[in-house]
């Protein structure tokens, strides 16, 4: 009896999804817009994500070496400040590497490089840069620098540390990666409360198409289930329908936009993004237009079944 049950729950529901031609469209456009609006949210996180640690691989602290400073006491300081559980990885730069990127950096700058000539001896020191874990450890590596190395004083290892010049640009990068994942997570919760409330008073119109209906299975006491299961079943193939056409029309708008974007986002091509991430596009897509149809019809149906009890 209980197969026999669903058997018919199901028959209903994709009967309704049919029938109802109109709202089924208006169901579908609005779920469509909903999980589009949710796959843009994972490509903006992804996007985001990318650009993110991109920042954070390009801020460091360069801890400038005392030219007087022999190569043994800077690579005690390097291992010094390895061991501290804020640092990723400390880079010895020599005073030789660091004179050479120093020209590069100012190859167009004649001045520079003719002083640099008449100089006998080599006027830079080494430098260790320095990777935190997170931006927002420069600070705690600072301190340390500070209480142990004072800098620019007589017989001090270090020379001078840039981190306060970068300070302004770490405490940028520390709010934004925390405005981000709180406005992410902001943007998908409203959205998706909004599509459930949309769809919900679409499905509300095929009800009202069935009105007679269900006043009739009702008035003959159908159980609770075999009322409200095809509407449910309904919200969930709206649910479904929507998932395969928001996926496959992702395909060829990632594939024309990836390449675009792609420079803005240092080199993160979304077409790439999603054929690698396909299976977790397709759970997410499923899941939430499946869990959101269903929740609607059920929140639906039994408000107008409690409505028309009264």
């Amino acid at each position: 009896m209980f197969w026999l049950n669903l058997k018919r729950i199901f028959k209903s529901g994709f009967v309704n999804f049919w029938r109802n031609g109109v709202v089924s469209l208006s169901a579908l456009l609005v779920m469509i817009v909903t999980l589009t609006i949710i796959s843009f949210v994972l490509f903006g996180g992804a996007l985001l994500d990318h650009t993110l640690n991109e920042l954070k691989d390009r801020v460091d602290v360069n801890v400038n070496i005392a030219t007087n400073v022999i190569e043994d006491e800077a690579f005690a300081l390097q291992k010094q400040i390895e061991n501290l559980p804020e640092v990723d990885f400390v880079e010895y730069i020599s005073a030789d590497k660091a004179l050479e990127l120093y020209r590069e950096r100012h190859e167009d700058d004649e001045k520079i490089l003719a002083a640099l000539e008449e100089l006998n001896d080599n006027p830079l020191g080494a430098v260790l840069n320095i990777k935190a874990k997170e931006p927002s450890q420069y600070e705690s590596i600072q301190l340390f620098l500070e209480q142990n190395y004072p800098e620019g004083e007589i017989g001090s290892v270090v020379e001078n540390v840039n981190y306060a010049r970068k300070k302004e640009a770490i405490d940028s990068l520390n709010s934004i990666i925390d405005a981000s994942e709180q406005f992410g997570v902001l943007l998908t919760v409203i959205f998706v409360i909004l599509s459930v409330i949309i769809t919900l008073n679409t499905i509300r119109l095929a009800m009202y198409i069935s009105r007679d209906e269900i006043r009739v299975m009702n008035l003959v006491g159908a159980d609770h289930s075999y009322i409200t299961g095809p509407f449910i079943v309904t919200g969930s193939m709206y649910g479904v329908v929507s998932a395969i056409f928001v996926l496959t029309a992702l395909y060829p708008i990632t594939f024309y936009v990836g390449p675009k974007i792609a420079p803005i986002f240092f080199d993160l091509n979304i077409f790439s993004y999603y054929i690698g991430n396909f299976g977790q596009f397709f759970l997410i897509m499923f899941a939430a237009g499946i869990l959101i149809g269903a929740i609607s019809s059920f929140f639906a149906i039994n408000r107008y079944l409690k409505k028309n009890r009264k």
